[in-house]
C-alpha cells in the first residue's frame, strides 16, 4: 500500500464549501483507476490466450520474480517520486505498472474458470462502490480506524509469508477472511482520505494538484487488486 505521509492528514469538515475543480478531481481519481483495472485486466486475458508467453513466464521462476521484484520498484518508486517527475512521466509509470501487473495475474485465468473470475470481479466491483460511497459520504473522521487497518495489514503480509513455508489451510481461511474485510475497510479510508486531500486546493488545477489524483488512484487500484484477490479465493471455482 502507499505510504501515508504523500497525503494531507488532516480532517476537513464535509459542511466545507468545495471547489469547483473538485468534482473533476475526483472523476480524474476514478478514470485513471479504471484505465489501469482496464490495462491490468486485457494484458491478463490476452497472455493468458498464449502459452508459449505463459510457459516462458511462469515455467522459470527467474522471469517471474523479476516481474514481482518490477513492480513491487515501481508502486514505491512511484509513491516516493511522484512529486519530483512530471505528471506525464507518472502517468506512464502507473500504466507500465498496471501492464505488469496484467501479466502476473494472467495466471488466474490458468488456475480459475473464466466464468467465475468475471463473477468475482463484478462482486468485486460491488463491494468496491459500496464501500468508496461510504467513505465519500460519512461524516465521522475514518483516520484512526485506518490506521488499524494498516496495521492489520502488515500482520496480514507477515502471517501470509510464515503461512508459506508451514502451508496450515486454517490459518490461510483466517488470512482470506482478513484481507476480505482489511481491503474493504481500506476502500473506504483511502476514498475518504483523497476526498480531504482533494477538496483543501481550492480552485486549483496545476500539475502537482493531478499527481496528488494520479496517487489516489494508484491507492485505490491497489485496494480494488487485492480485494479481487481474495475475494476470488472464496468464489473462484478452480479448473
Amino acid at each position: 500500500m502507499l505510504p501515508q505521509d504523500n497525503y494531507n492528514r488532516s480532517y476537513v469538515s464535509p459542511g466545507r464549501d468545495r471547489s469547483l475543480s473538485f468534482p473533476s478531481l475526483m472523476r480524474s481519481v476514478y478514470i485513471w483507476m479504471a484505465l489501469a483495472l482496464a490495462v491490468t485486466g486485457l494484458t491478463a486475458m490476452t497472455i493468458a490466450t498464449q502459452p508459449q508467453i505463459v510457459y516462458a513466464i511462469f515455467a522459470n521462476r527467474a522471469i517471474f520474480w523479476m516481474l514481482i521484484l518490477a513492480e513491487l520498484g515501481m508502486v514505491i518508486y512511484l509513491s516516493a517520486r511522484i512529486m519530483s517527475m512530471s505528471f506525464a512521466t507518472a502517468g506512464i509509470v502507473f500504466v507500465v505498472y498496471a501492464l505488469l501487473n496484467g501479466v502476473t495475474l494472467s495466471s488466474l485465468f490458468l488456475a480459475y474458470t473464466a466464468e467465475s473470475i468475471a463473477q468475482t470481479f463484478f462482486v468485486t466491483a460491488g463491494t468496491f462502490g459500496a464501500m468508496a460511497v461510504i467513505g465519500f459520504l460519512v461524516k465521522r473522521d475514518l483516520s484512526a480506524i485506518g490506521r488499524f487497518f494498516y496495521m492489520a495489514l502488515i500482520g496480514l503480509i507477515i502471517a501470509t509469508v510464515a503461512n508459506a513455508f508451514f502451508h496450515n489451510s486454517g490459518v490461510a481461511m483466517i488470512c482470506n477472511y482478513a484481507g476480505v474485510v482489511i481491503f474493504s475497510g481500506l476502500t473506504a479510508y483511502d476514498t475518504q482520505k483523497i476526498k480531504n486531500m482533494l477538496v483543501q486546493f481550492g480552485d486549483r488545477r496545476d500539475e502537482t494538484v493531478m499527481k496528488l489524483a494520479l496517487l489516489g488512484s494508484l491507492s485505490l487500484y491497489l485496494d480494488f487488486i487485492n480485494l479481487f484477490l481474495y475475494l476470488l479465493r472464496f468464489l473462484g471455482n478452480r479448473r
